[in-house]
């Protein structure tokens, strides 16, 4: 196995060359990238019609997988909000001066070095690209082999534009995708500052369990939503299909769906209309099977269904007494990633909101939106499920840590 330790160190040694690097330049670059991504469009799609070919024509995740020229316009345009967000490196947190005439500053400053390890999904080696170029941090990508050709076609179009705006095409590195290169990341403290992994629950674990270089976890989402019994049920239903049914293969999609027992017969016949359209495969408790008895796509859940992430067009179902149940259900389960309460009782929509422990809690509202695009943040990096440094969206704000600088006049203690 050939050794990727010249690569890391090629891209520290960016690293340092890209804090000196202009916001004009990177602004510029960062414009040339999205227009660049337009015009060549048929480059990348004809290199990710080469890894879709590989796949097997059903598999649930070819949807994270396929671009298309739509897909590619939203990618370019991401990339130009990422451009006009304010750069997060050097601002000054605080200022004063300390008794001994000490000048004291605190200001924010780039992490350095970004490893990313994720699959599939090969619009997050734009966004990662851009989202460190923007705030002067070096990244390591190690995308997966699914997304092997239309990484590489990326990566060779952010290097030309990196070249054409003389900033070092170093700082920006596609690692092999092969799975042994990723255990040197784990071990190349001396280099790489943090660790991101991105994908499933596996291979988060995996990277947090074997890492010695600090990681933040982009949490699996296996996510919930209370039909409470002063739920509006027409606003529930919708909310239901649009959080399976609008992008199933994606981490704020809905899992289980817990519904009070009173309000669950209605609910539940009025459901399986706009989900038999769509063919959502329901692994139901022993009440939600016994009220879906003729839809067609219903099975009787096994324990295993409840706190999976299904990432297709699968949903578990329970019914409940009330929110109590709910809630001690979504203690037991949740991934901390998003949770949501469909209900007109304002006071059991505030007790789930301060309640349930997670990234992002909703009322009345389709936990779709769990992302930095739609939190007006950019495009994000992941989820951050954990509570330390960033959670929720990882995006720009969150690329960065701090330095104190002191200025003296030969002050000595």
């Amino acid at each position: 196995m050939q050794t990727i330790e010249p690569l890391i160190i090629k891209t520290y040694k960016a690293a340092i060359q890209l804090r000196r690097t202009s916001g004009k330049q990177i602004k510029t670059a960062l414009m040339m990238l999205a227009d660049s991504l337009e015009k060549n469009n048929v480059t990348i799609l004809k290199a990710n019609a080469k890894d879709l070919a590989k796949q097997e024509s059903d598999n649930p995740r070819n949807d994270r997988l396929m671009l298309n020229k739509e897909r590619i316009i939203n990618i370019a345009n991401s990339i130009r909000t990422i451009r006009r967000l304010p750069d997060p490196s050097g601002k000054v947190l605080n200022k004063h001066k300390l008794n001994n005439g000490l000048l004291l500053e605190k200001i924010t400053v780039p992490m350095g070095v970004i490893g990313a390890v994720y699959e599939s999904r090969p619009n997050v080696t734009f966004d990662i690209a851009a989202l460190c170029l923007r705030s002067r941090n070096s990244c390591l990508l190690k995308g997966s082999k699914d997304a092997e050709h239309t990484n590489r076609a990326a990566i060779a179009l952010i290097k030309k534009v990196l070249k054409e705006n003389n900033i070092h095409p170093d700082c920006i590195t596609l690692l092999p995708s092969d799975r042994e290169s990723v255990n040197e990341l784990f071990t190349a403290t001396k280099y790489i500052d943090l660790l991101i992994p991105r994908g499933s629950d596996s291979l988060i674990q995996f990277v947090r369990k074997n890492s010695l270089v600090p990681v933040i976890e982009t949490g699996a989402g296996v996510c919930h939503i209370y039909v409470e019994k002063d739920a509006d049920v027409d606003k529930a239903v919708n909310i239901v299909v649009n959080a399976k049914v609008s992008r199933p293969s994606v981490c704020n999609a809905v899992d289980t769906v817990l519904i009070d027992e009173s309000i669950a017969p209605v609910f539940l016949k009025q459901l399986q209309g706009p989900f038999d359209e769509n063919k959502v495969e329901i692994f139901g408790d022993a009440q939600a099977y016994r009220l879906l008895k003729g839809y067609p796509y219903v099975k009787k859940a096994a324990r295993e269904d409840f706190g999976k992430e299904f990432l297709s067009l699968k949903c578990a179902m329970k019914v409940v007494k009330n929110m109590d149940e709910a809630l001690s259900h979504i203690q037991q389960y949740s991934t901390k990633h998003s949770e949501a309460i469909i209900s007109r009782n304002k006071k059991q929509c505030e007790r789930f909101l301060q309640e349930v422990d997670a990234a992002a809690v909703y009322s009345n509202a389709s936990t779709r939106f769990t992302d930095g695009e739609e939190f007006g943040l950019g495009a994000e990096i992941g989820i951050s499920t954990q509570k330390l440094h960033a959670r929720g969206p990882f995006a720009l704000e969150k690329l960065v840590t701090e330095k104190w600088i002191l200025k003296g006049n030969g002050q000595v203690r």
